[in-house]
């Protein structure tokens, strides 16, 4: 068989419904419909010559994983913790977000995020609103550290704190003692309002949650910070010349 009929069969192949395969299942096209012996060196050289080589797909970019280690934390806005929590909204069966992020020095929830859903375009909007309030430049940024899940390993996320400059770590999948402290705040939420009070819309439990919010960060008395509220605390921090008795190993 010559091989200007077999193009002839390529380009009709290509003009049809096969004009998704590649050269190898174009040469099994041709030799299932045209008893043609053909090998498929001989297949990708002649959809070559004719320009019918499907383009190679791209790798899809992956955000590099780098985990978290152990730091001194001596001040505010070194390292940030981050993590969701499910409400329920007992009237309608339905279940409801929390995403909080922590101060790990002086336990003051610097962003948080409450809504039906909770995607990785809320956790960027999340994070950059809370730097935008928390800190001021030239200041660096805070590390901030997460779990594995989806929101948090998904490439928007890599992608937005690659362009703040924010390293970003992931601890070790069964590691919840290494993001204790906002572990330990989803479990004061819970006891302390979530297995409390009963909601019947989504808007009772978000007007609930702010005020829990509110309550914590500024009345809420907490024994690590010598029975200050986390801003309290913060505020003394800062007119204190010698802070090496408040270092912290997270």
């Amino acid at each position: 068989m010559n091989d200007e009929q077999i193009k002839a069969w390529l380009l009709e192949l290509a003009a049809g419904e096969e004009h998704i395969y590649g050269y190898r299942l174009l040469g099994e096209c041709l030799r299932t419909n045209q008893q043609l012996i053909l090998n498929h060196k001989k297949a990708y050289g002649l959809c070559k010559e004719l320009g019918l080589l499907q383009k190679r797909r791209q790798a899809k970019k992956k955000t590099p994983r780098r985990l978290a280690r152990n730091h001194i934390i001596t001040g505010r806005n070194q390292l940030w913790q981050m993590d969701i929590k499910y409400g329920h909204v007992a009237a309608k069966e339905r279940f409801f977000f929390v995403l909080s992020l922590i101060d790990v020095f002086d336990r003051t929830i610097v962003g948080y995020y409450r809504g039906p859903k909770c995607e990785a375009n809320d956790v960027c909007q999340t994070l950059v609103e809370a730097l935008q309030q928390r800190v001021t430049a030239p200041e660096p940024l805070p590390i901030i550290r997460t779990d594995n899940g989806p929101q948090f390993v998904s490439t928007r996320f890599g992608d937005q704190c690659e362009r703040l400059g924010i390293i970003h770590e992931r601890i070790p999948p069964q590691t919840p003692n290494m993001n204790a402290y906002i572990e330990a705040f989803h479990s004061n939420l819970e006891r302390d309002l979530f297995s409390k009070e009963r909601f019947d819309t989504f808007e009772e439990a978000y007007e609930a949650v702010d005020r829990y919010m509110d309550f914590y960060n500024h009345r809420r008395m907490h024994g690590s910070l010598n029975r200050m509220a986390p801003s309290h605390f913060s505020q003394w921090v800062l007119q204190l010349e010698d802070r090496s008795a408040f270092h912290l190993a997270v």
